[in-house]
C-alpha cells in the first residue's frame, strides 16, 4: 500500500516537473522569437553606439585594464602584451595585474610588466599572498590604489584586437546611464576538438542570443566577468566587487542594477579567448559557475522582489536570467522523480517513459534549433552536417550541467561558503573555425 502511494505521489511530481521542463521550453522560445523581433532595431543601434565620435586624444579618459591572475603560467605574457596593444593612449593607459598566484606566475607577469614599462606604459604587478574574496577581492583591491573611472576586466586567456578599447569606450562615455559594456566573447580553440565545438554551440547562444535579447529589449544583463569595461560610479554604487558569491560578476550586475545602473551588450564586437579543452576542466567550470548562479539567486531576488522603484517588466526581465538556473535544476530533479516512479510503479510503463522523454525530446529539438541560430548569427556558419554530429555532445553536456546546479543546491541553501575554483588553461594559439 505505501508502495503504491509512493509511486502515485512520484508519477504526480513527475507530471509537474514535466509541467515546468515545458514551461521552460516555452521560454526559450519565447526568448527566441524576442531575439528576431528585436534583431534588425538591435544592430542598427549598436552600429549607430559603434559609429559615434570619441573625445579627441588629448580628452580621452583614463583607462585601466584590469587582468586578474592565479596560478596562470605562461599565459599571463600574452595576456599582458596584448593589453599592451591596445589602442589608446599611452599616458592613459594603465595596466594592472591583480595577481592572487602561488608559483612562478608571478615572477612570469612581473617580467612582462617590465617589458610594458620599458614602452611608456603604466603597468604594475599587484601580488596579494592570500586569495581573500577571490578575484572580486583581487579586482576590489585593486580598485582602491588608482584614481581612475574606468576599468577594462579582461581574463588572462584573452586576446583582444588593438581597437577593442576605442569601439568600447564609445559606447560607454556617450551613456552616463550606462554601467558596463559588455563585449561578446568569442574563442581562439573553438574548432579544436568535439569538447570545444560543442562549448562554442552552447556559448553563442548565450552570447549571441540570450545576452543581446536581454540588452537590445532592456532586461537585466549580467556581466560575463571577462571581455568589458565598467564605469567605478557604478562599481561604488552596487557597494564594489564582492566574494561571497562565486559568480561575483552577477552579483555586481544584479546590485548595480537594482541601483538604477544598466548595461549593454555589443555582439559585433569579439574578443577571443580560451576554451577548456578537457571534460575535467569544463567540468570544474560548470560547477563554479553552477554553485555561484545559485548563490546570486539567493542572495539577490529577495532584493528584487522588494525594489520599489522596479516596474513589474523590470522586475520579471531581472529573474529571467536566473530562470536558467532554476531550469537546469527542474531538469536533473524531473529524471530522478521520473526513475524513482518507475521503480516504485512497474506498471507505469513503457507510456509514461515515452512521455517524459517526448518533453525532454522537445527541449532538445529547441535548444538544437536555437543554437543553429546562434551559429548563423554570430558569423560561424558551421556547415549543417558538421553541426549536427557536433550537436550530438550537447544534450550530454546540458546533463552534466542540470546534475551540477542540482549538486549545488544543498549548499547554497545552507550558506555555505565554496572555494574559487580556476579553470585551468593551456594558451592555445589556434583560430577559430
Amino acid at each position: 500500500m505505501l508502495r503504491e502511494v509512493l509511486g502515485q505521489a512520484f508519477f504526480a511530481l513527475t507530471l509537474f516537473g514535466c509541467l515546468i521542463l515545458v514551461l521552460a521550453t516555452l521560454a526559450l522560445i519565447f526568448l527566441l522569437s524576442r531575439h528576431l523581433a528585436l534583431r534588425a532595431r538591435g544592430v542598427a543601434e549598436e552600429a549607430w553606439r559603434l559609429a559615434g565620435p570619441l573625445p579627441p586624444d588629448a580628452a580621452l579618459p583614463h583607462v585601466v585594464v584590469q587582468i586578474p591572475s592565479y596560478n596562470e603560467g605562461a599565459i599571463v605574457a600574452r595576456g599582458i602584451a596584448s593589453a599592451a596593444l591596445l589602442d589608446w593612449p599611452k599616458d592613459k593607459l594603465h595596466i594592472q595585474v591583480c595577481d592572487d598566484s602561488t608559483d612562478d606566475t608571478t615572477a612570469l607577469a612581473q617580467a612582462a610588466v617590465q617589458r610594458c614599462v620599458a614602452t611608456g606604459i603604466d603597468a604594475v604587478v599587484l601580488h596579494r599572498t592570500d586569495r581573500w574574496e577571490f578575484k572580486a577581492g583581487a579586482l576590489q583591491s585593486a580598485i582602491a590604489q588608482t584614481p581612475h573611472d574606468y576599468f577594462a576586466i579582461l581574463d588572462v586567456d584573452y586576446v583582444p584586437h588593438p581597437d577593442f578599447l576605442r569601439r568600447c569606450m564609445t559606447a560607454l562615455i556617450a551613456d552616463p546611464k550606462l554601467a558596463f559594456v559588455q563585449a561578446r566573447p568569442d574563442f581562439l580553440n573553438s574548432g579544436e576538438n568535439l569538447m570545444t565545438r560543442a562549448q562554442t554551440f552552447m556559448l553563442d547562444y548565450h552570447y549571441g542570443i540570450e545576452q543581446a535579447t536581454r540588452s537590445w529589449g532592456g532586461m537585466m544583463l549580467p556581466f560575463n566577468g571577462t571581455c568589458g569595461i565598467w564605469r567605478r560610479a557604478a562599481i561604488d554604487a552596487g557597494g564594489g566587487w564582492s566574494g561571497d558569491t562565486l559568480n561575483e560578476d552577477w552579483d555586481l550586475s544584479y546590485r548595480a542594477w537594482n541601483a538604477g545602473w544598466r548595461g549593454t551588450f555589443l555582439a559585433t564586437v569579439p574578443v577571443p579567448g580560451e576554451l577548456p579543452t578537457g571534460l575535467g576542466a569544463w567540468m570544474t567550470q560548470q560547477r563554479r559557475w553552477a554553485s555561484g548562479i545559485g548563490q546570486v539567486a539567493l542572495k539577490l531576488l529577495p532584493r528584487v522582489l522588494r525594489n520599489p522603484d522596479l516596474s513589474f517588466s523590470e522586475r520579471w526581465g531581472g529573474l529571467f536570467p536566473l530562470f536558467a538556473w532554476f531550469g537546469h535544476v527542474m531538469f536533473a530533479v524531473t529524471m530522478i522523480l521520473a526513475v524513482i516512479a518507475l521503480l516504485l510503479k512497474p506498471s507505469l510503463g513503457w507510456r509514461f517513459a515515452l512521455f517524459v522523454y517526448a518533453v525532454y525530446l522537445f527541449g532538445w529539438a529547441a535548444l538544437f534549433g536555437s543554437m543553429l541560430i546562434a551559429n548563423r548569427f554570430v558569423g560561424r556558419n558551421t556547415p549543417l552536417w558538421r553541426y549536427v554530429i557536433d550537436f550530438q555532445i550537447v544534450p550530454y553536456l546540458t546533463l552534466y550541467v542540470c546534475w551540477a546546479n542540482l549538486r549545488s543546491l544543498p549548499a547554497t541553501l545552507m550558506g555555505r561558503s565554496r572555494v574559487f575554483v580556476r579553470t585551468p588553461k593551456r594558451g592555445s594559439a589556434s583560430t577559430s573555425s
